[in-house]
């Protein structure tokens, strides 16, 4: 069964949009998509100059990713649910002007209380999103592209991590962090304009109430395995990667240019995995999750064991996008899976999940960076991902895949 026939978007909304503008509609959400994430995830590259112009510790830094996943987890279920009536290409436009004003704000900000509580409110945009943002693609192309117009949107995920987070480092580097984010506020305000231009209007379909979202997980167990995967796997990765870069400065002497390097081969690799991804959930959605949640586990051995040599280092994070790149896809699959005819209520838990976990990754991250060791996060990371492999391995094995 394709992604297509179990979300069944609406013809009509299909039939009154050309092939042409659909897919300048698909490449304006990829472009939504990279702006939402980049600016979630932008301050991992940025900790320690963040946490000495703040003058803030280096986990206090990293609440900045923290502030922002808790409100994308915590209110996307609401937002999606209280605007199920709302047309998507109105509620996406809305998303993308709070994320521009945020980044303004932030470039500007006195000082970090009001950064914190401006990530706070991006957070909510950022969570709606990634709960709307696929099943748009899937209704402006042609039905039986579907499928692939799914697919272009999630690479926004790769171009992020290669180009994004490192390009926000090397912008860093050139000038200063707050200039960084005032070109993401100038380039988010450009992709609103795109969608506004080429997304056509979108009557809202396939959501439901807050109740029905929330007992969604209780009527549905493979649902429910599945977001437990996710947390588990969520928390592992972003509490070691949100402390990538302290944690190579102190076992390599890390230069910012070594890190930007290093930033951009995990988002290479992540593009591979996707590549890769793309074809072996098809094959074994099961068999992808456990295979990529097992080279990332051995990827973060390696960066233990030979990551004070820049080449180990390179090797371990070129695995570790990978692994992630297949993971990332597989766990999007399984939530689709498990519930096909409630998508964006599954994909509204899924992101609760999703940037919760990443905000309380980045928070258990900072406390044992700060308070046992940088080389600690690693270690966490290790074992929450080694979880969801091994809850994997023995559920689900009637789980199909979902393109």
């Amino acid at each position: 069964m394709t992604i297509q026939e179990e979300t069944n978007p609406p013809a009509t909304s299909q039939n009154q949009v050309s092939p042409a503008r659909g897919w300048l509609g698909v490449a304006a959400i990829t472009a939504s998509l990279f702006v939402f994430l980049t600016t979630e995830l932008m301050p991992i590259g940025l900790l320690t100059p963040l946490s000495e112009s703040l003058d803030v510790s280096v986990g206090a830094a990293g609440l900045m990713v923290t502030a922002q996943g808790i409100a994308a987890g915590l209110g996307v279920p609401f937002i999606v649910a209280w605007s199920r009536r709302v047309n998507r290409r109105k509620l996406l436009v809305t998303l993308l002007a709070v994320l521009a004003i945020g980044n303004l704000i932030t470039s500007i900000a006195p000082n970090y209380p009001l950064i914190l509580a401006t990530r706070l409110i991006m957070g909510f945009a950022s969570g709606a999103f990634w709960a709307i943002g696929v099943t748009m693609a899937m209704r402006i192309v042609p039905e039986k592209h579907a499928n692939r117009a799914a697919a272009v949107v999630m690479s926004g995920i790769s171009i992020a991590t290669v180009v994004g987070i490192p390009l926000g480092t090397l912008l860093e580097s050139a000038g200063d962090w707050r200039t960084t984010f005032l070109i993401w506020s100038a380039l988010s305000a450009a992709v609103l304009i795109a969608v506004a231009v080429t997304v056509p209007l979108l009557p809202s379909a396939n959501a439901v109430s807050v109740r029905e979202v929330f007992t969604l997980p209780l009527k549905n167990v493979q649902l429910r395995v599945v977001l437990i995967m996710v947390v588990s796997f969520v928390l592992g990765h972003f509490g070691a990667y949100t402390f990538v870069r302290p944690y190579l400065e102190e076992s390599t002497s890390a230069t910012v240019g070594f890190i930007t390097v290093v930033l951009i081969v995990f988002g290479i690799g992540g593009a591979v995995g996707n590549f890769i991804g793309g074809h072996t959930v098809n094959k074994s959605l099961r068999g992808s999750f456990i295979v990529g949640g097992l080279i990332m586990v051995a990827s973060l051995v390696l960066l233990l064991t030979i990551g004070a040599n820049k080449v180990g280092v390179i090797i371990a994070m070129i695995l570790w996008g990978l692994a992630f790149g297949v993971v990332q896809l597989s766990q999007i699959n399984m939530t689709l899976s498990a519930a096909p005819q409630q998508f964006e209520a599954a994909m509204s838990l899924n992101t609760m999940a999703y940037n919760t976990c990443i905000a309380l990754g980045a928070l258990i991250g900072g406390l044992f960076a700060d308070h046992v060791g940088v080389s600690s996060v690693v270690w966490f990371g290790i074992v929450l991902v080694a979880l969801a492999v091994i809850l994997r391995a023995f559920t689900g094995r009637g789980t199909a895949p979902a393109s």
